[in-house]
């Protein structure tokens, strides 16, 4: 952290949320020992931080970093989806969760919303970093993986949306139904990364655009990214669509079986999730071998 640099006091509003102001940037760092899982807690500091965040007429830059070299985030709490009670539900949603407001907001939201991205990014996480603007990876150790497929689910904050806006169907397809991870050097290749550096190198290259687009006139800044917004899709209908298809899946008996079958194995623990690809495997060949 550079000596222009300031702590901000809405800091102290955060459990797991530490931010930070150079010039026009802001910086936002995640700690939510041990994974960076997406806890309610979490989830709350993130909505709070991103409606704060979307009303800042100071800043043109978001960055958002992970405060574990081994995390970014990890996934939405496991835990925390079992005890969503199916009879809370009355029909199909017609309407954005809070979740895909949340992604909604970092990326429509007047600047320039970039993740830096070490170590593994998955599920929730993934669709966070998704919705930003720019992602940018370290080469040794990024992973990204949507590990829902093989537990039960299915992506439910926008995975089934933006991954394929990103790399295209074919590759998206490939990634979510086999619950594959995707590394840095390939997801620079396919799209999902804008660039993925070595550790030596990436925090100067990030420093360094982010400068460089803070410098610039605010009202182009804003005004670029306005227009580039045009060139998307309106995700707004198969958001709604796939939260329909993901509350089937999560209040259906062999998705919660196979999801308590994860957390019995160690799902949720650095050990495991470390190797997220070949676990969620082994978690769905003992649920077939009990069956």
């Amino acid at each position: 952290m550079s000596d222009d640099s300031q702590y901000l006091s809405i800091t102290e509003n955060y459990n797991h949320l530490a931010v930070r102001r150079i010039g026009r940037a802001l910086y936002a760092t995640i700690d939510n020992p041990p994974i960076n899982l997406i806890t309610k807690s979490l989830l709350i500091d993130l909505i709070k931080f991103s409606q704060w965040v979307e009303e800042d007429e100071e800043s043109t830059v978001l960055v958002l970093e992970s405060s574990n070299p081994d995390f970014f985030i990890a996934h939405f709490d496991v835990e925390a989806l079992l005890e969503i009670d199916s009879e809370s539900r009355t029909g199909p949603v017609n309407s954005l969760t809070v979740f895909d407001e949340l992604c909604e907001r970092f990326q429509k939201m007047p600047k320039i919303t970039i993740c830096v991205v070490r170590g593994r990014v998955g599920g929730g996480g993934s669709e966070i970093a998704m919705s930003c603007d720019l992602r940018f990876a370290e080469l040794e150790s990024a992973r990204m993986n949507q590990m829902e497929v093989p537990i039960g689910i299915i992506p439910g904050g926008g995975g089934t949306q933006r991954l394929p806006n990103l790399i295209g169907y074919p590759r998206a397809i490939e990634l979510i139904v086999g619950g594959l991870d995707l590394d840095a050097k390939t997801g620079e290749r396919w799209g999902y990364f804008n660039r993925s550096l070595p550790s030596t190198e990436l925090t100067s290259f990030v420093n360094k655009f982010v400068q460089r687009v803070s410098s610039f006139d605010p009202a182009a800044v804003r005004a670029s990214k306005q227009a580039l917004q045009l060139t998307l899709p309106d995700f707004t209908e198969g958001l709604i669509e796939e939260n329909n298809l993901f509350n089937e899946r999560n209040y259906s008996e062999n998705g919660r079986n196979l999801m308590r079958q994860f957390l019995k194995m160690g799902g949720q623990t650095i050990d495991q999730e470390l190797r997220i690809e070949d676990f969620v495997l082994e978690v769905t060949n003992e649920m077939n071998s009990e069956n």
